[in-house]
C-alpha cells in the first residue's frame, strides 16, 4: 500500500511539473502529438484542429513543407501577386486542408485553371468541411488530370455546386 502511494505522489509531482514547464503527458500512447503546424490550425497528419473558416494549401505532402497559404476568402489567381496565396504558389500545392465552417459555401473547390469560368473548364476537384488530402497525387481533376502539383485557383462553394464526382467528404 505504502508503494501505491509514492507512486502516485510521483506521478503527480511529474504531472504538475511537465504543466508547469509547458508540457503536457497525453493520455493514451495513440494520442498523436502536436506537431508546428498547430499554429495555423491544423494537425501533422493535416486533419483539421477545430474549425477557423480557412482553407491550406502545402509544398509537400502530409502538410509538410512550407504552407503556401491559407484564407477565408476565395483566390482566382495563386500566381498573381494578390490574395493569400501568390507567385510560386500556382501548380505548387501537395497537400490542402478544408477547416471552413459547416454551412452554406463550405466546400472548397480547386481548379487546374484560374478563375472565372474557364477555371471549371479547366478541370476541378472539391474538399468538403473538415477534409484534408495529404498527398494530392491520389487525386485527379474531373478532366482526369492529376492534381498534384497544379492547383492554380480556389472558391469556397456549396457541396451541391462540386458535381460530377469531384467532391471529397471523407
Amino acid at each position: 500500500m505504502r508503494t501505491m502511494r509514492i507512486t502516485r505522489k510521483k506521478a503527480t509531482a511529474a504531472a504538475l511539473f511537465l504543466a508547469a514547464i509547458g508540457l503536457t503527458m497525453p493520455a493514451t500512447a495513440a494520442q498523436a502529438a502536436p506537431s508546428p503546424s498547430d499554429e495555423v490550425g491544423v494537425m501533422a497528419d493535416c486533419s483539421p484542429n477545430g474549425t477557423n473558416g480557412r482553407v491550406y494549401a502545402w509544398l509537400h505532402s502530409d502538410c509538410s513543407g512550407t504552407l503556401l497559404g491559407s484564407t477565408e476568402g476565395n483566390d482566382a489567381n495563386w500566381g498573381n501577386s494578390a490574395g493569400s496565396f501568390q507567385g510560386a504558389d500556382d501548380n505548387n500545392a501537395t497537400s490542402v486542408a478544408n477547416n471552413g465552417y459547416v454551412g452554406g459555401n463550405d466546400v472548397v473547390a480547386f481548379y487546374r485553371l484560374t478563375g472565372g469560368a474557364d477555371a471549371w473548364a479547366g478541370g476541378f476537384l472539391c474538399a468538403g468541411p473538415g477534409v484534408a488530402l495529404q498527398d494530392l497525387h491520389g487525386y485527379t481533376f474531373t478532366t482526369g488530370q492529376n492534381a498534384n502539383d497544379r492547383i492554380s485557383s480556389h472558391e469556397w462553394v456549396t457541396s451541391a455546386g462540386c458535381g460530377r464526382g469531384a467532391f471529397i467528404d471523407s
